[in-house]
């Protein structure tokens, strides 16, 4: 414990740590001030996912970077899980389908893109673990012709008769996904775990917490990060009226990348340390949990706590977003090396999505 406090009291980034506080007392005082709440939720989520950073790196000096990747990606994208369990309560359909496509693009185009560039603009060609790439990239690009299977059926003549066909639909595939995922983590951490060794690109020479210190600031600021990160949507939908912004838009764009900030902190600090199996790790094995896990989790959660069962019909644009970002991603991870130049053209691809969202929203959205 007296390591955390040292390392909060030399970094000043982690003094915002005080925000966490005064934005959860803020939410019970004045729950109705969504700007205010809006702005206060953001100075919290950066400190902590300051020190969700310096925890993971701690864990994965003793772990390796790929048990380390997938444990920062697991707890991120527990924060992405609760976000969207609010939204089902509520009935927001829109939004947590939204949530669930933009975090794929997200990871898969915006994360991995600004690793690559940022360890680009540090080393001159970057090589990571392909064996590793290939086997989140893959599980995306599976998972992805999954979710998407019940868009591509959903306009047949028997099926928009009896809508009941399209949620059976959806609860198969659910189960088909979290079977794969579960598979996918024995094949990764058991049977070939030799497959997954990092490249040895250095950086791990210095001082980390122990380990159970480590795991334990882990569990709590996940945590934290959740709950902060419920305020943040709630303000930002109020928000994204003023500002014209569609809920597809806000789910797709806002709450994927404020859900997402703790793992951007690890994933863009182990770049900048030529730690790119570790990035790698954490920005597809983050997209391929949220396609094989989170989503149809939800579609199963929503039986039990939606006003309605919901299925994994999305509209026509996210459709061909998902798929672009998760060819591409397989197409750039199998390389197994990387330059600057790289991450900037997926940092464009996104740029063009976030664009065309914002500007022609979802049909009924405008």
């Amino acid at each position: 414990m007296q390591l955390l406090v040292k390392e909060i009291r030399d970094n000043p980034l982690l003094w915002m740590l005080v925000f966490v506080p005064i934005v959860l007392a803020a939410e019970a005082a004045v729950p109705h001030s969504h700007t205010l709440l809006f702005v206060l939720a953001v100075l919290a989520i950066v400190p902590l996912a300051a020190l969700l950073s310096h925890a993971t790196e701690a864990v994965a000096a003793k772990t390796g970077d790929a048990v380390g990747g997938l444990l920062n990606a697991t707890l991120g994208n527990l924060t992405e899980l609760i976000i969207a369990i609010t939204a089902l309560r509520a009935g927001q359909y829109m939004l947590v389908k939204a949530s669930i496509a933009g975090a794929i693009v997200t990871n898969a185009m915006f994360m991995l893109g600004a690793c690559l560039l940022l360890g680009g603009l540090r080393y001159h060609v970057q090589e990571y673990n392909r064996a590793g790439a290939r086997l989140s990239s893959g599980l995306l690009l599976m998972a992805a012709v999954a979710l998407l299977a019940p868009s591509a059926v959903a306009d047949l003549e028997h099926l928009s008769q009896d809508p009941g066909v399209l949620h059976k639909l959806s609860v198969g595939i659910s189960v088909l996904l979290i079977a794969v995922y579960a598979l996918g983590l024995l094949f990764s951490l058991k049977t070939h775990k030799e497959l997954f060794t990092s490249a040895g690109n250095g950086g791990h020479d210095e001082a980390h917490w122990p380990i159970g210190l480590a795991v334990g600031t882990l569990l709590v600021v996940t945590v934290l990060v959740a709950l902060v990160s419920e305020i943040f949507v709630e303000s930002v939908q109020k928000a994204a009226e003023t500002f014209g912004m569609s809920p597809a838009f806000v789910g797709f764009i806002i709450v994927s990348l404020v859900g997402a900030a703790a793992e951007f902190a690890v994933a863009f600090a182990a770049a900048r340390k030529d730690r790119l199996d570790m990035s790698v790790s954490i920005a597809l094995g983050s997209a391929s949990q949220i396609a094989l896990f989170v989503a149809p989790a939800l579609v199963l959660l929503s039986y039990l706590v939606g006003p309605t069962p919901m299925d994994l019909q999305f509209w026509p644009g996210a459709v061909t977003m998902v798929m672009i970002s998760t060819v591409t991603a397989s197409f750039i991870a199998g390389s197994g090396r990387s330059a600057w130049f790289v991450g900037a053209l997926l940092i464009f691809i996104y740029a063009v999505f976030a664009l065309t969202l914002y500007v022609v929203p979802p049909a009924g959205e405008g």
